[in-house]
């Protein structure tokens, strides 16, 4: 297998597809390194070997994967299925890039790096949200997309945004139960997205919703103006109490509990890259800085699709196409002028792709009662840190979340900090009374990912004869 490559592509989701058909189209050695088992990222997860029995359960938007598969199938870029980027630095002119791949290491070399890691789901910090019966929105459409999979029982969503519906519809479609949707969108946001509404009605996105939200609404019953609500039992999930924004209160017995509260950028891999990240308020969430081509503050390393700003599939697509231009043109196989050319027509697609998001954004942020815990509720889960813990050390004079992790280790499990970053940021800012930018984030080291010594020894000697071992 080849160890040197003109760019190495990080992610097989619809960025990672299409920049990575771009450049091996026009001649140049890519590979994409991605952690399943097929192309598809979380978006069109097993697009080329659906179980389900019928294309309408997921909707045509879904199968536009099956293009993007296609043509990177076609294209002779290299695939690394089931392989996991556990560190990435710079080796004079180049990238080093160390992968494991069913438990053994090696190092590969590429001019460019595109991280093309895609979004992960909020965390959604409720009371009860530990308990076996509670899960997230997205790993149950995960479970859908690659088996066929519906929930069981008495089955109850509860958050906002846009996958929440979705998921709800794919999974009447498919036969499922959906016994109640608890809509937390706030009533003050509905207000606030009207000055976005303009652009939301040139958009793609107006015909869809309005099916969406009509299909399921026959079918669930929806309470909205939810404040706040806790799933409960004792050793396992067998309900969940709710509050209305008027103060009227409800319980329903539910055997399943699926959570939702958006999406975010996966920043793990460009923070412990040393990539300069900023806070957008409106997405509540960190996000890498750019330039006009997604080329970060570390030269030669790309960012395209949500992992560098939620904008969805299409734009995800159009913004791997971008960073393979501008690699393609610095490669020199193509020059300025060519390159603008074919820019030009690749910017006002991706425009396209994001009209209407501003609205979204508006209208699903959100809540700081969905955000921003209080008391027992559990922040850090691989330490079980609560965030009352959390609100403790700041009155002890914790002043950032690494500061935090001498108080309580949140952030240093082996999920390094990717289900309490976002809480821990906010839950420190509100107690300082500081803005979350002041108050930053968390500052991480390679490894990005659990590593095993055998892992680390069967990596190769360097010119010394030691192993070729990068530690922060």
């Amino acid at each position: 297998m080849e160890r040197h490559y003109d760019a190495l592509v990080v992610g097989a989701g619809p960025a990672g597809m299409s920049a990575a058909s771009n450049l091996a189209e026009r001649g140049l050695r890519v590979a994409v390194i991605d952690e399943q088992t097929a192309p598809g990222g979380q978006i069109y997860r097993a697009v080329g070997a659906s179980p389900l029995p019928a294309r309408a359960i997921l909707g045509e938007d879904y199968w536009h994967g099956e293009t993007l598969l296609r043509r990177f199938v076609g294209s002779g870029a290299a695939y690394l299925a089931q392989t996991t980027v556990w560190q990435i630095d710079r080796i004079g002119e180049s990238w080093r890039v160390a992968v494991s791949t069913a438990g053994k290491s090696r190092l590969l070399f590429a001019a460019h790096v595109i991280l093309a890691t895609g979004a992960q789901e909020r965390p959604v910090p409720v009371p009860g949200w530990t308990l076996p019966g509670v899960m997230t929105v997205g790993a149950a459409q995960v479970l859908l997309k690659t088996t066929g999979a519906v929930p069981q029982g008495a089955t109850v969503l509860a958050g906002c945004g846009p996958l929440l519906w979705l998921y709800a519809a794919q999974v009447l479609r498919a036969g499922g139960r959906i016994d109640a949707l608890l809509d937390t969108t706030p009533r003050s946001q509905r207000r606030a997205a009207i000055k976005h509404v303009f652009d939301f009605l040139r958009s793609d996105y107006l015909k869809k919703g309005v099916s969406l939200l009509r299909e399921v609404k026959r079918r669930v019953k929806v309470i909205g103006d939810v404040a706040s609500f806790a799933a409960t039992g004792a050793n396992a999930l067998d309900g969940v109490d709710y509050t209305l924004a008027d103060g009227t209160r409800g319980r329903l017995p539910v055997d399943t509990l699926l959570i939702h509260q958006g999406v975010v950028p996966n920043v793990n891999l460009s923070n412990a890259l040393g990539c300069a990240h900023e806070w957008n308020d409106a997405q509540a969430c960190w996000q890498p800085v750019l330039d006009a081509w997604l080329q970060s503050s570390q030269p030669g390393v790309f960012i395209a699709g949500d992992g560098s700003g939620i904008g969805g599939a299409r734009a995800a697509e159009t913004q791997g196409e971008l960073a393979a231009l501008q690699i393609a043109h610095v490669a020199g196989v193509t020059n300025a002028a060519s390159r603008d050319d074919a820019a030009r027509a690749v910017r006002a697609r991706l425009a396209r792709a994001l009209r209407g998001r501003a609205f979204f954004e508006t209208l699903y942020r959100p809540a700081d009662a969905m955000r921003i815990p209080r008391g027992d509720v559990v922040v850090c889960r691989c330490e079980e840190v609560t965030a009352q813990q959390v609100v403790e050390a700041a009155r002890l004079g914790c002043s950032g979340p690494n500061q935090l992790k001498a108080f309580l280790r949140c952030g240093m499990g082996p999920c390094q900090g990717r289900m309490c970053g976002l809480t821990v940021c906010e839950l420190l800012a509100q107690e300082s009374g500081t803005s979350v930018r002041e108050v930053g984030y968390y500052t991480l080291r390679f490894p990005t990912k659990p590593l095993t010594l055998a892992e680390i020894a069967a990596l190769p000697a360097t010119e010394e004869g030691e192993k070729s071992i990068v530690t922060a």
